[in-house]
Parts: structure tokens; C-alpha cells; sequence
């Protein structure tokens, strides 16, 4: 079988990089053909297919018509029709999956694979197809009102930054894509979380959107009995994580625990600057994260937006580390309270601090809810477990639209 990727970026940016490399990977090995499709950077790594790829985009140009056409290729982008178009022409794939194809690449290109008759398969990292900000959020709270398909909530409440323009942008990108039926010529989506399956099934359907777990490679990870007494948050730093919360709750507990917090992100030196007593280490990678991450007592994660499949969390019960997490989204399926970790309600403080501190308090605890994590993990979350479940959807598909009755949309 020939399976093209796309993806906007061919190097780690994040955890939808990661999850489609470890994709390739596991299809490689299954002795499938893997294609690629992507946006030019200097970060990338190796491709042969890199002579399709779209030219860079940054839509920063001073320029105002720069930005007048930065901002029809965010909405559509010819170049990325035309690039895959001919990709496809040429390497004749039996299936495109789409990972965060977004502003650079555009869901266009799946519109172009339909028109040749290619399956689109889309997993689903964020709420992109209902929540053109991403995130379901807006001042912070919780917001379903475009889940519907109807984005007029977006201008009226200038979901994008406050910004009236950024807003009018985004809700003109929802409704040319909701116009073309983009999104509804993708044949199936790919919920990493059942969560994120039932809210996208509201809108494209029960049928069409399947929950397949995120995996991870658990026997590359040894587990220790190191415990260094810190509370170890590991991510970005931007409002919907909940970081200032957690901040808050180590500042209200006059600094009584250790709190180490790995991750960059817009609000880095703004809590640097008013948080002394947390220890800011970066973004870790390599040998120091794993070194974090085994001498870590508990793992928080204290977000206050519907996470979907956080790796991070997957990470963590990796290495048997027991998590207080945020009771939202899709993190129950993870941490599940009292068996893999400690739930407590978003933002707040008081709770969050009882949860940490009970664990903190009781290294039997720490060690038991650990211990199943890594039960979990490998039972329920393994790469192989996620190959097998993708190739079954692959099959089924390109059977599907080899059969003769399949009519091109």
C-alpha cells in the first residue's frame, strides 16, 4: 500500500509531528510505501518527495498586498492543489492522511485528493472543523456555539485575540471551507480521544468519525524509583494550559512543595517574573527530559481547555509516574481517578493543591497509581496496538474506493 502524509511541518514542532513521524514509521515497517507532503522550512528533515512541498508562509509581510494575498492562500492555497495534485499524479498513493494541514496547506488539498478519487483520512489533533480559534475557548471559557457549522459567533465575539480582523479572517476561511465541503469529503476522521470522537460526531456524524488511541513505545522507557520530591509540569505556556492556576496554587501554598515547570511559550517571562519560587528549566529534550522525568514525584496537568490525547500524559504514565490532571476533555480517559492518578476540577486552586499534596504526603500512593499507569499504558496504548488499528482503516477504505459502485464527489 502507498500512504501520503501531510502535514504543514516535517520537523518536531509538536505533538502532532510526533504522532504522524511514529505513523510512518510503524507503516514502514508494515512494509508499506510512505509519501510525503508538506510546507518547505530549513527545520525539515530529509524528504525525496520535498520537490512537491508548498513554499514557506509566514503571513508576517508589512506589505498590505502581501497580506491581502497571504490571506486568500490561508483561506486556499492554489500552489498546495497544484503540488499535491501532481504528487498524487505521480506516485498514484491509495490513501491521504492528513494530519495539521492547516493555513499552509489548507484543507483544499483534500478536495483535491477527492477530485481523484483518493480516500481522505483526518486525524484530528484540536476542534479546527468546529472552532476556527482551535480550542473551543473564548476569554477562557469553555464555548460550543460554532460546533453547529454556523460561525457568526466568531465576529460578534472576536474569538481571534479580540481582533475584529484576525476574527473576520478566520470566519471567512470556516465558511469558504463549509461552502466547498471540504470537510465533508474527508472519509474519515480519527479521534485520538473519544471525547474529541463525540464532539466532531455532532457534526460530520457517528459513522464517520472513529476513536483510534494515540500509542507510544512504553519498552524504550525504563522506569525508576528515583524520587526527587518536585512536582513536574511538562508543556507550553499559554492561558488554556492552566499553568497560571498551578503557579498560583504552589504561591498560595507559600512554596511548601518543589515545582519544576519544562516548557516555553508567550507567557514564559511574564510567570518567570511574578512566580520566583517555581524553577523554570525550558523546553527539555533528549537524556535531560527522560533524567526530569524519572526523578519527578508526580506529574500535573492543569489545563482548562478540552484536551484531546495529551502526549505528554502518555509520557508520564510511560515511566509509572502518578498525574493530577485537570477533570476535562479528554483527560479522564487517561488519568483515571484514583487507578492512574488524581482528577480535580479546572481552575481550581484549592482542589488542585489537595490532590498534589496528597500524593506528595504518600509515597505508597505515588508508587501504586504509578504502577497501573504503566499497566495502562502498555495494555491499552502501544504502537503496535495503533499500527494495527490505522492499517485496518487504510484497508477498508482503499477498498472501498476501488469498488466499482464508488462514485467520485
Amino acid at each position: 500500500m502507498k500512504i501520503l502524509f501531510a502535514n504543514k511541518f516535517f520537523f518536531r514542532n509538536g505533538g502532532s509531528e510526533v504522532v504522524m513521524f511514529n505513523e510512518m514509521d510503524l507503516m514502514r515497517q508494515a512494509d508499506n510505501d510512505v509519501i510525503e507532503f508538506s510546507m518547505r522550512d530549513p527545520r525539515n528533515l530529509p524528504s525525496k518527495y520535498d520537490r512537491y512541498f508548498v513554499s514557506e508562509k509566514s503571513y508576517r509581510s508589512p506589505s498590505r498586498s502581501s497580506r491581502i494575498k497571504s490571506a486568500l492562500s490561508f483561506i486556499h492555497s492554489p500552489e498546495a492543489v497544484e503540488k499535491i495534485g501532481a504528487l498524487i499524479l505521480d506516485e498514484k498513493p491509495d490513501i491521504l492522511h492528513c494530519h495539521n494541514i492547516y493555513h499552509q496547506l489548507t484543507p483544499s488539498i483534500i478536495n483535491a485528493a477527492s477530485r481523484l478519487n483518493i480516500p481522505v483520512v483526518l486525524t484530528l489533533h484540536d476542534y479546527k472543523p468546529i472552532c476556527p480559534v482551535y480550542t473551543r475557548l473564548r476569554g477562557g471559557d469553555v464555548c460550543t456555539k460554532c460546533s453547529d457549522g454556523r460561525f457568526e459567533s466568531l465576529l460578534t465575539q472576536r474569538c481571534a485575540d479580540g481582533s475584529l480582523g484576525k476574527s473576520a479572517l478566520l470566519w471567512a476561511e470556516a465558511r469558504y471551507h463549509a461552502m466547498v465541503r471540504s470537510y465533508h469529503r474527508v472519509s474519515r476522521f480519527i479521534a485520538p480521544s473519544r471525547f474529541m470522537r463525540d464532539a466532531m460526531a455532532h457534526r460530520f456524524g457517528k459513522d464517520k468519525v472513529i476513536h483510534i488511541p494515540n500509542g507510544i513505545d512504553a519498552s524504550r522507557i525504563r522506569t525508576s524509583d528515583d524520587d526527587d520530591r518536585y512536582v513536574l509540569y511538562l508543556g507550553r505556556l499559554s492561558p488554556e494550559k492552566g499553568v497560571e492556576t498551578l503557579l498560583q496554587t504552589h504561591a498560595a501554598d507559600d512554596a511548601s512543595w518543589r515545582l519544576v515547570i519544562a516548557g516555553t511559550g508567550p507567557l514564559l517571562e511574564d510567570y518567570r517574573s511574578r512566580f520566583p519560587s517555581a524553577e523554570f528549566v525550558g523546553h527539555l529534550t533528549g537524556e535531560v527530559l527522560e533524567t526530569t522525568l524519572r526523578r519527578a514525584s508526580v506529574i500535573v496537568v492543569p489545563s482548562e481547555w478540552h484536551e484531546n490525547s495529551p502526549l505528554s500524559i502518555l509520557e508520564a504514565m510511560a515511566h509509572a509516574k502518578p498525574i493530577v490532571a485537570s477533570r476535562i476533555g479528554g483527560i479522564p480517559e487517561l488519568v483515571r481517578d484514583g487507578v492512574t492518578g488524581l482528577l480535580f476540577e479546572p481552575k481550581n486552586s484549592r482542589d488542585l493543591s489537595g490532590r498534589l499534596k496528597a500524593l506528595l504526603d504518600d509515597a505508597g500512593l505515588r508508587t501504586r497509581l504509578g504502577g497501573e499507569a504503566r499497566r495502562v499504558v502498555e495494555a491499552e496504548y502501544s504502537l503496535s496496538r495503533h499500527a494495527t488499528a490505522l492499517l485496518s482503516l487504510y484497508e477498508s477504505l482503499t477498498r472501498q474506493f476501488k469498488s466499482p459502485s464508488k462514485a467520485v464527489s
